[in-house]
C-alpha cells in the first residue's frame, strides 16, 4: 500500500498549502484592497481565491477516494488470508472468537476510508503553520506554539491513560460476542432445558464488564475532549487580543492579525481532531495489532511442493495426539496400517479417543509425536488444498453451509454436474434430493435448515465421498440414519473399497462393522485389540471375567443378537 499512501501524502501537501488561501486572501483584502480601495484588485483576488478553493475541494475528493480504495484493496488482499487464519485459529483453539480477525479487517477498512486517517496525514503540517505564524510575528507564533504543546500533551496523556483500558474492554467485548455466538448455535438446548435465564446472566456479566470498560475509556477521553474544546477557542481569543494590541501599536496590520488567527486554527485542527477521534484511533490500532498477529501465525505455515495424489496407503505409527493447547495426550502410542481398498472400524467406550483419532487422520488436529503417512508422505508434506480433495471426512457434528444442495455436495468448488450426481448416487441420495422442492438447486440455509437430521447426514456423506477420495474417515456415520440410510452407507463404503479407497469408520452401532475388514478397539487412548473383523468379534463373544466391566465392551449385545 506504500505507493497509495505516498499519493495520499502528496495530496495532503497540496491540501495544506491550499488551506492558506483564506488567510492570505483576508490578509491582502485588509492590507491592500481596503487601503487602495481598488475594486479590480478585490475582484481578481476573489476569483483567484475561489479557483484555489475549487482546487482544494477536488484534491480533498481525490484523497478521500484514494483512502476508500486503500480500504477496499485491504479487504481484497487480506480477506482470504484472514479467513484461513480464522480457520487455523479455530483448529488450534488459539482464539476465543476466531471470526474476530474478519471483524478487525472491517474496522481497519472503515478507519482507512473514514475521517480519522486524514488527520494523521495533516498532523505533520502543524509545525509548518506554527512557523508561518512566527514569520508574521514572534509573539503570535509563541501563542500558537504554546497552544499546540498543550493540546499535544493532552493527546499523549489521553493515549497513555486509555490504551490498556481500551484493550481490556475490547477483549471483554470479543469474549461476550463469542459467548453469544455459542449460545445461538445451541438455542434448542437452551430453550428445551430452561437454561435461558442462566445463560443470559452469564452473558450479562461478560457484557457488563465490556460496557463498563468502554464507558471508563469514553469518560476519560471525554474529559480530554472538553479540555481541547475549551483550549482552542481560548487560544483564538488570545491570538486576536494579542494581534489587536500589536495592531494598535502599529507593529502589525489588521490583516496579519486575522491571518495569524486562521493559520493557528489550521495548525491546531489536526491535534484537536486526534483527541476527538481518539477512540477510533485506539479501536483501529487494536484491530491492526490483532490482524498482524493472525497473519503472522498464518505466514509461519510453509508452502508445500505439490506431490502426486495419494492412492490411499495409510500408515499410523506410535501416534500421540492431544487437543489443541492441551499437553496431556488423548491417544497414546496408536499404530496401524491400511492398504488401498481396506476398511477399518474403530470402536471403544466413550472418551477412548476415537474422534480424536479421526481428527488427527484428516489433519484437523496436530500430532504430538508419532507419524501419519499417506502413500509414504507425512500429511504435512502435502499441500493442504490438494490433500483435502483426496480426503473425505464425515464428522460427528454435521455442519452444512448456506447454499444449494449441489454446492454443499461439491464442497462449494467448481464441479461438473456429473461429479455431483456421482457423489449423490454413491451415497444413495439421488432420489431423496429429487423429492426436495427444487432438487439439487434447493437452498438449505446455514447449518442445514429445513432438512431432517438423516437428510443432513446423508448430504454430508455425499460431500465426503465427492470425487471418490483416496482416504475416507467417517465418525459415527450412521448416528442419524434409518434402515434405508444405513443400507446406502454400506453400499457407498463397499463401492469406495472396490475403487481402492482406504476407509476408517468410527462406530458405536454394530451394523456398520459388516462392511469392514478389520476392527481396532481403543480404550483410554491405547489400542486394546486389533485384528480381522471375525476374530475381534469372536473374542467379544467369549465369556469375560467377573471383574471386567461388561458395559464397556463394545457391541457385545449387538454381536449376540
Amino acid at each position: 500500500m506504500r505507493p497509495a499512501f505516498a499519493a495520499v501524502a502528496v495530496f495532503s501537501l497540496a491540501i495544506n498549502i491550499l488551506t492558506l488561501t483564506v488567510p492570505l486572501h483576508m490578509l491582502h483584502v485588509y492590507d491592500h484592497v481596503l487601503t487602495s480601495r481598488s475594486g479590480t484588485t478585490l475582484l481578481f483576488l476573489t476569483l483567484l481565491a475561489a479557483a484555489l478553493l475549487v482546487a482544494l475541494g477536488c484534491v480533498e475528493l481525490f484523497r478521500s477516494r484514494i483512502l476508500v480504495r486503500i480500504g477496499t484493496r485491504l479487504d481484497h488482499e487480506l480477506g482470504d488470508r484472514l479467513f484461513n487464519a480464522a480457520i487455523a485459529d479455530k483448529l488450534g483453539n488459539r482464539s476465543e472468537n476466531p471470526a474476530q480477525a474478519l471483524r478487525d479487517l472491517d474496522a481497519v477498512r472503515a478507519f482507512a476510508g473514514g475521517n480519522a486517517l486524514p488527520v494523521l496525514f495533516d498532523a505533520p503540517w502543524a509545525p509548518v503553520f506554527i512557523g508561518i505564524t512566527f514569520l508574521l510575528h514572534p509573539l503570535l507564533g509563541a501563542i500558537a506554539l504554546v497552544g499546540a504543546c498543550v493540546l499535544l500533551t493532552t493527546a499523549l496523556i489521553n493515549e497513555t491513560t486509555t490504551r490498556q483500558r481500551s484493550k481490556i474492554a475490547t477483549a471483554e467485548t470479543i469474549s461476550a460476542a463469542g459467548f453469544v455466538d455459542l449460545a445461538l448455535r445451541n438455542a434448542e438446548v437452551i430453550e428445551a432445558m430452561g437454561m435461558a435465564p442462566a445463560i443470559i446472566r452469564r452473558w450479562r456479566d461478560k457484557q457488563r464488564r465490556a460496557v463498563e470498560g468502554h464507558a471508563a475509556v469514553a469518560d476519560r477521553s471525554a474529559g480530554f475532549v472538553a479540555v481541547a474544546k475549551f483550549w482552542r477557542p481560548f487560544l483564538q481569543i488570545t491570538m486576536l487580543a494579542t494581534g489587536a494590541a500589536l495592531a494598535i501599536d502599529n507593529v502589525i496590520t489588521p490583516g496579519v492579525m486575522i491571518a495569524a488567527s486562521i493559520i493557528m486554527a489550521r495548525a491546531l485542527a489536526p491535534v484537536e481532531g486526534a483527541i476527538a477521534s481518539w477512540r477510533t484511533f485506539l479501536a483501529a490500532r487494536t484491530a491492526y495489532e490483532r490482524l498482524r498477529s493472525s497473519l503472522a501465525n498464518l505466514a509461519a505455515m510453509p508452502a508445500r511442493m505439490t506431490l502426486p495424489d495419494p492412492a490411499g496407503k495409510l500408515a499410523v505409527a506410535n501416534l500421540y495426539v492431544a487437543p489443541p493447547r492441551v499437553v496431556k495426550p488423548v491417544l497414546k502410542g496408536v499404530s496401524f496400517g491400511l492398504s488401498p481398498g481396506e476398511a477399518l472400524a474403530v470402536i471403544g467406550p466413550s472418551a477412548s479417543g476415537k474422534s480424536t483419532l479421526a481428527r488427527a487422520l484428516v489433519g484437523a488436529w496436530p500430532v504430538l509425536s508419532g507419524e501419519i503417512r499417506l502413500d509414504g508422505a507425512m500429511l504435512d508434506d502435502f499441500d493442504r488444498v490438494q490433500l483435502g480433495r483426496r480426503i473425505g471426512y464425515l464428522p460427528q457434528d454435521i455442519e452444512l453451509f448456506d447454499g444449494t444442495v449441489a454446492e454443499n455436495i461439491a464442497r462449494f468448488g467448481d464441479a461438473s454436474s456429473e461429479a455431483v450426481l456421482d457423489a449423490a448416487r454413491l451415497a444413495g441420495l439421488h432420489d431423496v434430493i429429487l423429492r426436495l422442492p427444487r432438487g439439487y438447486d434447493t437452498k438449505i440455509g446455514p447449518g442445514g435448515e429445513g432438512l431432517s437430521g438423516g437428510q443432513r447426514q446423508r448430504i454430508a456423506l455425499a460431500r465426503a465421498v465427492f470425487g471418490r477420495p483416496s482416504l475416507l474417515v467417517l465418525d459415527e456415520p450412521n448416528a442419524s440414519l434409518d434402515t434405508e440410510g444405513e443400507e446406502a452407507l454400506l453400499a457407498a463404503v463397499s463401492a469406495l473399497k472396490a475403487g481402492g479407497a482406504a476407509i476408517v469408520i468410527i462406530a458405536h452401532r454394530p451394523t456398520i462393522t459388516v462392511a469392514v475388514d478389520r476392527i481396532l478397539v481403543l480404550r483410554e487412548g491405547s489400542v486394546e485389540m486389533m485384528g480381522p473383523r471375525a476374530e475381534v468379534i469372536s473374542r467379544f463373544t467369549r465369556p469375560v471375567a467377573p471383574h471386567r466391566e461388561i458395559a464397556s465392551m463394545p457391541y457385545k449385545a449387538g454381536v449376540r443378537a
